[in-house]
């Protein structure tokens, strides 16, 4: 029998099997911002290996955003920028146990999936009125 943790993971392997790459960006976006809750709040109740666990996946996250930034295209730049100051603030967060850190990293991730779904919705918009 299947039960609900095997249900979910199922469900969410599929998701990323069947997504398309600016779908994936949108779950990397929601994964960290899930984990940096995670951290955030683990951190508020004392629970520092548990926030340093979750961080350390928020910095995965963000490293994998950098890796795949094409450079040749001017905005790139200044995404590489935001991306190195949020891997600055995690880090900063995580090792002196700072929140300030922590909530400066989310809110820059937050505008960053704001403006990734914007752009998600404007393509998808034009493909609209293109057809």
């Amino acid at each position: 029998m299947v039960n609900n943790s095997q249900a979910a993971n199922a469900y969410k392997n599929q998701q990323i099997m069947t997504a398309s790459p600016a779908q994936l960006t949108l779950l990397l976006y929601n994964g960290a911002l899930r984990f940096l809750a995670e951290s955030i709040s683990a951190m508020e109740q004392g629970k520092i290996e548990k926030s340093h666990n979750a961080n350390l996946r928020v910095q995965a996250i963000v490293s994998e955003f950098v890796i795949t930034l094409d450079m040749s295209y001017e905005i790139s730049k200044g995404y590489a920028q935001l991306y190195e100051y949020t891997e600055y603030c995690l880090i900063q967060g995580n090792i002196k146990q700072d929140l300030k850190f922590m909530h400066q990293a989310k809110q820059v991730l937050e505008e960053l999936r704001e403006a990734w779904v914007g752009a998600m919705r404007q393509t998808q918009e034009a493909r609209a009125v293109g057809k």
